[in-house]
């Protein structure tokens, strides 16, 4: 079986392949995301996915290459990592109470033949009604700040959601049944 690479720093999707057992080194890509591009947010996430999987499937040989971008859309809006404080307290004011949608988008390259797939997968988030001291005292409690939509759904920021309709390990990065389907294509099987 080929080396898996997965092209992300992100700590949520390394934690969700190393609960499947398959063994995966992790290259974190140095391309640079631009959330201003004007695509449709499925389209985005998969075209970002796409030029990070590109950038590490270029230093790689004899490897599957899996990349993905993910982040939350509201009323349209992109809402992807915050960095500061304030822009976390205002996407989380933003959607207290509200549904939002959580986008990942997915790409898988095998550089020695080129073979390439891309996709996304969409999971509605209902978060409950957020008070000021609610979002100030998560904020206090975990860093969002690098995390799409401001929040950790397997951490802390679990609270902060009523409910999901969807795929749970998606809302942390990474959709596991369809990112299993897809590498099985490419040679890298879960289940063997």
């Amino acid at each position: 079986m080929k080396q898996l690479v997965l092209a992300s720093g992100s700590t949520a999707r390394k934690e969700i392949l190393e609960r499947t057992g398959i063994p995966f080194i992790v290259d974190v890509s140095n391309y640079e995301e631009n959330m201003a591009i004007n695509l449709e947010p499925a389209e985005l996430a998969k075209y970002l996915s796409k030029g990070k999987a590109l950038d590490v499937a270029s230093r790689h040989k004899n490897a599957v290459v899996l990349a993905a971008d993910s982040f939350a859309v509201f009323n349209g809006e992109l809402l992807g990592k915050p960095r500061t404080t304030e822009k976390a307290r205002e996407m989380l004011t933003t959607l207290s109470g509200q549904c939002h949608s959580f986008i990942t988008g997915f790409t898988i390259i095998d550089p020695d033949t080129g073979k390439e797939h891309s996709d996304t997968d969409e999971t509605k988030v209902y978060f409950r009604k957020l008070t000021t001291e609610d979002i100030d005292g998560y904020l206090a409690k975990e860093n969002a700040l690098n995390n799409a939509g401001a929040y950790i759904i397997q951490n802390l920021g679990a609270v902060l959601v009523e409910r999901i309709d969807g795929d749970y390990s998606n809302v942390m990065g990474l959709p596991l049944p369809k990112v299993a389907k897809a590498l099985k294509e490419f040679g890298v099987d879960f289940l063997k």
